[in-house]
Order: structure tokens, then sequence, then C-alpha cells
């Protein structure tokens, strides 16, 4: 038989600890206790009013530290944050053994809203002066993120008064039955067995008319607190009843009930110069704002004049809009925004459909669901419109304009043409509908100028354009490869806008903090 060394898990060994040498040079946490011991965190000053009375606050830098290093290993619970802090060493070092309750962790974190900004623009200011924030280029993208609440929450007011009414009748339906198994125990025999199984039967029926009137309780609340929300063409848009500032948006994961977290990011080392959330998922609306933050943070680094002005923005099809091309090309900046068919026009995606697989092949007429515009095509020499099935439509308006500065030719087809046709399906998306009617837009402004949309395609499709738009995927995607994947802060853990705004500007601000530690010459140089 083998001889071991004998061990025993039932001994005791006091281990001095110096925490000063758990923070190793080279590590991230080694570098993070040294940029927060350099910020000004005079900011947080103004929450404290113990000066003479009260108990000593725990400092803000220590629970910055450790809030900050949580979320460098993907950790967002404050419960696990208070463990980490009790049980680990790196922790313990960052904390200086204080062991910070949970509650005091999560009211810091939660009650950010004013301060998160400006510690961003601390942060910033670091990768400035370390010179990893560029003049070159900028990307905009965003990534759908869930949050603290479930979908299933979701609905309009209908859908909210439908499932109240459903929840009434499921609960009658359920005393009816609690009423015939008393009267059943009543009436027969005391057999002790049948009695254990009715009582567990009644248990059971009693917990779940409880937990559904906690829900029609909670239902009736807001119904009778909110309205339905509206979107900006006036039409009601689904309410969550958790959190009534997020948004059910679809994603490449499904459909998820969230948060859009948009960022800003630089062309140089991909560091984030500015982070925003919103409660939608359509994107169009969200350049504006984004721009204006970005405006917002770097001059407040030092840089005179507008920002923009000096660089290349670029983002996604997601972004194009008569709005935001408008709104680029009048503050002349130098930005790319493609629109939906810019791949269309593109020589080197000519075969592309050959090879997507049959269910992705949408660009042909048979993974179309419905002919749009392009599918009538116009016969010069009779100067009509031809549809799809061979028939001619009459011009309804030579004059069409829209409130964007488009203007075109309105052209409809005869209802007579449209009765008998056997492509009627492919056409009219309602039956109702008597016949198709269809515009072609010549793109032209009032006065005969090109729109802004004409202006910006123009601009895209040349090789600068082109070229540009082409390092838009390595710029910003790894962004956010490396906050929702690599370091695992997947989902917001608050609810509402402002909490989860100040959580995605604490990513952020991770994500910055890491590319000091790999990049900066004074950290990395630390860290070698």
């Amino acid at each position: 038989m083998p001889r071991f060394k004998h061990y025993s898990y039932a001994q005791t060994k006091m281990i001095p600890i110096d925490f000063t040498r758990q923070l190793q040079p080279g590590t991230f946490e080694f570098a993070l206790n040294q940029m927060v011991d350099e910020m000004d965190l005079s900011i947080f000053h103004h929450k404290f009013h113990n000066d003479e009375t009260g108990a000593p606050a725990y400092d803000p830098a220590v629970l910055l530290k450790i809030v900050l290093f949580a979320y460098s290993r993907g950790i967002t619970s404050s419960r696990d944050i208070a463990q980490a802090c009790r049980e680990n060493i790196l922790f313990m070092a960052l904390s200086a053994d204080s062991e910070p309750h949970f509650t005091t962790v999560a009211s810091f974190i939660s009650s950010m809203a004013e301060e998160i900004t400006p510690l961003f623009r601390n942060v910033l200011l670091l990768c400035t002066q370390e010179g990893l924030i560029g003049k070159q280029m900028l990307a905009i993208d965003g990534c759908k993120i869930s949050s603290n609440c479930a979908k299933e929450w979701s609905g309009t007011r209908a859908d909210f008064e439908r499932r109240s009414a459903e929840i009434d009748r499921s609960i009658q339906v359920l005393l009816q039955k609690h009423r015939q198994t008393d009267g059943q125990q009543d009436q027969e025999s005391d057999d002790s067995k049948e009695n254990h199984a009715r009582g567990g039967m009644r248990q059971k029926e009693r917990q779940a008319i409880e937990c559904l009137q906690t829900h029609k309780k909670k239902l009736d609340k807001w119904l009778a607190e909110n309205e339905d929300k509206r979107g900006p063409r006036g039409n009601i848009k689904q309410s969550d009843i958790t959190d009534n500032e997020s948004a059910k948006m679809p994603c490449a994961h499904g459909l998820v009930q969230g948060y859009n977290g948009v960022a800003a990011a630089d062309s140089k080392h991909q560091g984030i110069v500015h982070a925003e959330t919103f409660g939608e998922g359509q994107e169009t609306r969200l350049l504006e704002p984004m721009l204006a933050g970005v405006r917002e943070n770097l001059p407040a680094l030092g840089e005179a004049g507008d920002p923009l002005r000096e660089k290349v923005l670029v983002a996604d099809n997601g972004y194009h809009s008569a709005a935001n091309t408008r709104l680029v090309l009048e503050q002349g900046i130098d930005a790319y925004l493609p629109d939906t068919n810019f791949r269309k026009r593109d020589p080197a995606f000519v075969d592309a459909g050959r090879y997507k697989r049959p269910v992705d092949r949408k660009g042909t007429l048979k993974g179309k669901k419905y002919f749009s515009a392009d599918d009538f095509t116009f016969d010069p020499t009779k100067g009509k419109l031809i549809c799809p099935a061979g028939k001619e439509l009459y011009v309804k308006n030579r004059n069409f304009r829209t409130h964007q500065g488009y203007h075109g030719i309105s052209y409809m087809s005869k209802k007579t043409d449209c009765r008998v046709c056997t492509m009627r399906r492919k056409c009219l998306r309602k039956e109702r509908t008597p016949a198709r009617e269809v515009t072609k837009f010549e793109g032209r402004g009032p006065k005969g100028t090109k729109s802004y949309t004409e202006r910006m395609i123009e601009r895209f499709d040349t090789p600068r354009g082109r070229f540009l738009y082409s390092r838009r995927l390595g710029i910003v995607e790894p962004v956010f490869a490396n906050v929702c994947h690599a370091l695992g802060l997947n989902r917001f853990s608050l609810r509402g806008k402002t909490k989860v705004d100040t959580q995605w500007k604490l990513f952020a601000i991770v994500h910055n903090l890491m590319k000091l530690v790999r990049y900066g010459p004074r950290f990395a140089a630390v860290a070698a």
C-alpha cells in the first residue's frame, strides 16, 4: 500500500496578512486602487452631514473601488459584493477590511445619478492624459440589455384590463372548488388519509388564490395610476408594470425587456467617450442626444471648439433617417450614415444573395411578403407605371410632397384591376383596401436641390465613405463584446432609466479603466 502525507481539515492556522501586498503590481486591482486615489471624489461630499454629529460614513473611495472591481469580475449583486468583502482577500484589501453591508453598497450605486457623469469624465480625463483618446474617428452603436423586469408584465391598458378580468374568473373558480372540497369533507367519513390529502389540496388552493389576488392588486394599482405610453406619432406603445421606462425590444437573442445601452467609442483604443441608456429599441431618435453627450464630455477634457467637427462619425443604418442626415449635414459633421440599401449598391455584394440560406433571402421577390415601390417599373414610352402583374397605374398626384422636403408622383391602380388580380395578396396588406397606391420619390427639395438623404448617400458611396464605414465594426463592436461577454455585464440589476443609466456608465468606466491598465503609459509601465 502506498503511503501519503497525513492531512486534516480540522485545524486552524493564523496567517498574518498585509493588505498592501495583496495588490500586486501588474494587476487590474493594483491600478484601480491607484487611479481611484488620484480622482477628485469631493463630488460625493455634499451627501454627508455628519461633520459634528452622527456616525462616521464609509469613504466613497472605498465603496467605489469595491464596486468597480466587482463589476470587472462580472459581479453586480450588492449581496454578492458584500459577501466578497468578507471572504475574498482582494476585496478585503481594496476595502481595507471594512466589510460594508449590502444595503450600503446598493444605496451607493443607486444614488449616484448626480455624481456618475463627473466620475465618468474623471476617468475620461485620465484616458486623455495617457493618450488613449484620439481625434480621428468616433463610432456610435447600441446593444439591447435586459433589465430587472419581466416582459410578461408588459402590455397595453387593454391587455392589463383583460388580464385582470381573467384573474377574477380564476379566483372565482378556485373559491368554488375550495367550497366544494369543504362540503365533501363535512359529508364523508373521517378517513385520516383522505382528510390529509384534502388538506394539502386546500393549502395549495389557498396559496394560488393569494398569489392571484396579489397579481390582481398589482394590475389594478397600475391601471389606476397610469395611462398608455404613446410613441412619437401618437401610437400606443406597450407599458411595463415593473419598470415602465423600459421597453420590449427585439435583438439577436430574441425579445428582451430592458434598455438600449448606446456608446460612442473612439477609434484609437476603443475607449468610450459617452454612454447613455434609452428605453426604446429604435435608434433613429438616439443620435441627437448621443451627439449632445459627446459635445458635453469632450470640451470638459480641454478640447476647444466643436469636437465633432474635428472627427469622422460613423453609425450603422439604424441611425439613418431624414432628420439625422439633416442634423449632421447642417452642423458640418463629417458623418457617414448608410441607408438600408447601401449594400445593394456595393459591387462587392452583387452576388451575395446566392450565398444566403433560403430563409435569409429577403432581397428577392420570393422572400418578400409584399411588393414594394421598387417592384413597380416605369414605362417611358407610355409614361405609365406598371405593376408586377403588368397593369398600368394612373397618376393621382403629380406634386406629392412630404414635410421632410421630398416630392414625387403618386400613382393609383384601377379598382377593377386589383379586384380580380391573382397577385392581390402580395400587393395589398388589408383585404378591404380597394386598390394599390404607390409613390415614386424623386428625392428633391422644394427648390430643386438635392435632399439631405440623397446628399448623404452620395457622400457614403464614395471610396472614402465606404472605407471609413468599414472601420466601424472594429471600433464599437469590441466594446460590447468586452462589456457584455468578456466581463459578463449582460444584465441591468436596477430599475428606472436614471438608475439603469448610472449602471451603464459604471460599465463604461470599468471598460475605460481596463484600457488604461492595458495601454496607458504610466499604468501599463506599472503593469509590465
